[in-house]
């Protein structure tokens, strides 16, 4: 069975590690109080779930998910993800993370920051353009008329085609956006973004399209 280490036990986090368990994967869930503080959500997970600190969830899945905001000082557990695919669920907000210049300027990404954080490892942003709850609200069967539409964007072939194999399995078409230097397109207030609740691929691509860069919120 697939383990998927998650770092972050918020609601994305959570809603990720729900949706994981009832695809199959087995899921390692940390967060920055104490595998102790999870014992109602892997609880509510059965046995396919337990909880770990951060670097132990890290070093324990196939690839990972991290699901907390970017930190200008890196608290991520490098060493242990090293090799591994990491999801990139976050997004930049200023009114959240404070003032980021070389991401106000354009000059980077949210995600890349993370990649350069993570050097050896290959970074995907993902799940970023959909509320949390919909992770198992919204799925739908592969073709059906109202299925829904992910974007994914990496600097790593191989990372696409697992999160693409991942959207599939929970219920969802993928866009590739790729690189990591585009992700800035389903960013907050983004077409991508407002549109997040009734976009399929089309209107996805679309929307990708006319995303303009804008003052981050």
């Amino acid at each position: 069975m697939t383990t998927i280490g998650i770092i972050g036990a918020g609601e994305v986090g959570s809603q990720i590690a729900r949706a994981a368990v009832a695809a199959g994967y087995s899921v390692v869930v940390a967060n920055s109080r104490g595998p102790e503080t999870l014992a109602d959500l892997v609880a509510e997970l059965g046995p396919s779930a337990r909880a770990a600190y951060a670097g132990d969830a890290a070093a324990a899945g196939d690839f990972a998910v991290v699901a907390v905001p970017l930190k200008v000082v890196n608290d991520m557990p490098a060493e242990e993800l090293a090799g591994k695919v990491v999801l990139d669920t976050n997004n930049y907000m200023v009114w959240r993370d404070g003032h980021i210049p070389v991401i106000d300027s354009g000059e980077k990404t949210v995600h890349e920051l993370r990649q350069e954080q993570l050097p050896t490892s290959k970074v995907a942003k993902a799940f970023t353009h959909i509320q949390a709850p919909r992770f198992l609200t919204s799925a739908r069967p592969a073709g059906a008329l109202d299925r829904l539409a992910l974007s994914v964007s990496s600097n790593f072939p191989e990372a696409v085609a697992l999160v693409t194999r991942l959207y599939d399995q929970f219920g969802f078409d993928t866009v590739d956006n790729s690189p990591l230097s585009e992700s800035w397109r389903t960013g907050p207030g983004q077409p991508a973004w407002i549109r997040h609740a009734h976009q399929n691929r089309e209107e996805l691509a679309l929307n990708l399209s006319r995303a303009r860069r804008r003052a981050p919120v």
